[in-house]
């Protein structure tokens, strides 16, 4: 059965008419409604003749599609589908008849609406280099200044950088250790970095081919694709990059001639050797499964501990025993946000740990990691490792049991798993939030009260 066979008989299934399409005699396009039917035997669609002038004539070439979609309350539409068909017509008994030459579906079932679009991006860039030409000039895709910055940096995920770096500060200040300026250095320096990681990922996942393999990105997951849509060039992120590192590395040195040399740069230099080569040659550190430790070494103990350096001069077992909990956080949104990318990844030798493991494992390795978090949240806080009032983050478990309830039911559908990996971000987000108003609690306890109580402490 040829596919324009298949489509005339998924045209009796759920469609209740037709719009016609067609250039009318004055050169002008002309979309019209009517009712229809398929005689799949015949291999032809029969269109009732719409009233009025708006009709084509005898041999006019069409495009007839067929289609439905349904209005959903709160969340747009949903059941989108359609099928199409492109041919002659040709008048039968006072009507019309179109035995199509080609034809074209989709239906949202069988491959979602941002699938569908990511499989058409490679049509989109054959039609506008076909305009290009007609036309004598570049035709591009185009996205406003600010929105096109957001999306090539992916400024939101900053978060994951904001949260160690204000507990580094709020662990240095409970000790009496607080200065402002150095503490906005320390986030305008981590920020840099992050934001420089970002899009040199974009730079190597389009090199690498993951980007143009990855057909299911997400809100949350793939990157930004602003490469891949022809957004901005592959040497224009380069430079976005470069001059992100930049400006980093720049702060960092003032920071480490300030505040002590040897221990800030050697922080740094790690810091910056893992976002560099977390998706950069030779070492790819992301393709090689060991991604997520990477970002939990980069986004816990260097960042946070990096922070409390700057103020305190010194480090301490409280800074770093901070880190393990936010590290093991950011490390599961990575984990989380592999999942959806998890075949495209396989097709280009990008071995995350969800493209390794099974289905089982990779959630009961999320369920461990969690309930460690957990664990050394409240065992540290009840222990006086970290400041008691910390304990108030352990209201953040009810968030990984719905994590963890989505990942079993959609582990294998990218876009009804999105609302659970955002779920995942806040986890961190909050977690990370918490123990810093825990913090803040303790500070403010030992700076108002003569003698705090031992459980504000």
């Amino acid at each position: 059965m040829s596919l324009v066979d298949e489509l005339l008989r998924k045209c009796e299934e759920g469609y209740k008419h037709a719009v016609v399409a067609f250039v009318d005699r004055d050169g002008y396009p002309v979309s019209v409604a009517t009712s229809y039917g398929v005689d799949p035997e015949r291999g032809v669609v029969k269109l009732r003749t719409p009233a009025g002038d708006l009709v084509p004539t005898e041999g006019t070439r069409v495009n007839v599609i067929v289609s439905h979609i349904r209005p959903a309350p709160e969340m747009g539409y949903d059941q989108r589908r359609y099928i199409q068909f492109w041919g002659e017509v040709t008048r039968s008994n006072g009507n019309l008849e179109l035995k199509p030459r080609r034809g074209h579906s989709w239906n949202e079932h069988e491959v979602p609406f941002f699938q569908y679009s990511e499989v058409s991006v490679r049509q989109g860039h054959e039609y506008l280099q076909r305009l290009s030409e007609e036309q004598g000039r570049p035709v591009k895709p185009r996205l406003s200044p600010l929105w096109l910055f957001l999306r090539a940096t992916r400024l939101p995920f900053l978060s994951a950088t904001v949260i160690p770096v204000l507990l580094g500060i709020a662990a240095a200040a409970l000790h009496g250790e607080f200065h402002l300026g150095y503490g906005l250095l320390t986030l305008l320096a981590a920020s840099f970095i992050h934001l420089a990681l970002n899009v040199a990922n974009d730079v190597f996942d389009t090199r690498s081919g993951a980007d143009p393999a990855n057909t299911t990105p997400t809100q949350f997951s793939g990157g930004s694709r602003v490469i891949h849509y022809g957004l901005l060039s592959m040497k224009q992120m380069a430079w976005m990059s470069a001059a992100f590192y930049a400006a980093g590395i720049g702060i960092g040195v003032y920071l480490a001639i300030q505040r002590g040399v040897w221990p800030i740069v050697t922080l740094g230099a790690i810091g910056v050797a893992i976002s560099v080569f977390y998706t950069a040659p030779p070492f790819r550190l992301v393709h090689r499964g060991v991604g997520e430790v990477a970002v939990a070494l980069g986004f816990g103990p260097i960042v946070l501990l990096g922070a409390y350096f700057v103020q305190a001069q010194q480090f301490s077992l409280e800074a770093a025993f901070l880190s393990a909990p936010v590290a093991i956080l950011i490390a599961l949104v990575l984990y989380v946000n592999e999942i959806p990318d998890r075949r495209g990844d396989a097709q280009v030798g990008k071995r995350t740990l969800p493209v390794r493991w099974s289905k089982d494992a990779v959630i009961t390795a999320y369920v461990w990691a969690a309930a460690l978090t957990f664990m050394l949240i409240g065992g540290g806080a009840v222990a006086g490792v970290i400041a008691r009032p910390a304990i108030i983050a352990l209201v953040t478990i009810p968030l990984a049991k719905k994590v963890v309830e989505g990942m079993r039911a959609h582990y294998d559908s990218p876009y009804e798993l999105m609302g659970f990996m955002g779920t995942n971000i806040k986890l961190h987000a909050y977690t990370g939030g918490l123990l810093f108003a825990g913090y803040l609690i303790a500070i403010a306890a030992d700076r108002i009260l003569d003698v705090a109580p031992v459980w504000l402490t």
